[in-house]
């Protein structure tokens, strides 16, 4: 092996090792927090009675097909959900005439951080979206929510809550295990 061929070998491996250390890290997504799943407000956090981090649960049971969200960190967030929906296993449901239906017209959502205030302290800070359709009626609870919230900083620990306009959620990020 010639010199001239040593030092060549030598000097791409200098390079590729220098590469790797002083090179910039990987494009790497802006996502905070990415969920392919959330679910719906079983009956025990349905009411004020056990709301999660200042968020009450619909009145009734609420399940869906299908739901995603995504947080960037730029504050963008989308929400997609399909055939959100009054529970139709649930008895007081059944009896009211509900099941599988849903009877809002508009969802919106809130993003729950874990945060810090000006004095140091752990706070709750809840941000929320404005009004998106949603399909009404038997089998409907569709919506696709997109907007860009001022997220604060910190913000640990995000769930997002798809909600009715008062507030109250219908499904949340998650996983139902069922």
């Amino acid at each position: 092996m010639s010199v001239r061929f040593r030092l060549a070998t030598a000097a791409v491996a200098l390079a590729l090792t220098t590469a790797g250390v002083f090179a910039p890290p990987a494009e790497a997504s802006d996502s905070l927090f990415k969920f392919d799943e959330l679910a719906g407000v079983p009956r025990p956090f349905t009411g004020t009675a056990n709301p999660i981090r200042g968020v009450a649960g619909g009145g009734l049971p609420w399940v869906l097909d299908r739901g995603e969200a995504r947080l960037d960190a730029d504050g963008s967030l989308r929400v997609v959900v399909e055939g959100l929906v009054f529970d139709p296993e649930d008895q007081v449901v059944i009896d009211n005439g509900l099941a599988n239906q849903n009877p809002v017209p508009f969802f919106k959502a809130i993003v729950s951080c874990l945060s810090v205030d000006t004095a140091g302290d752990a706070i709750i800070s809840n941000v929320e979206t404005g009004l998106f359709p949603a399909t009404t009626g038997l089998g409907a609870g569709d919506a696709d929510i997109r907007e860009m919230l001022a997220l604060p900083d910190p913000c640990i620990a995000p769930i997002v809550f798809v909600t009715a306009p008062s507030g109250v959620w219908f499904a949340a990020t998650g996983f139902d295990g069922l």
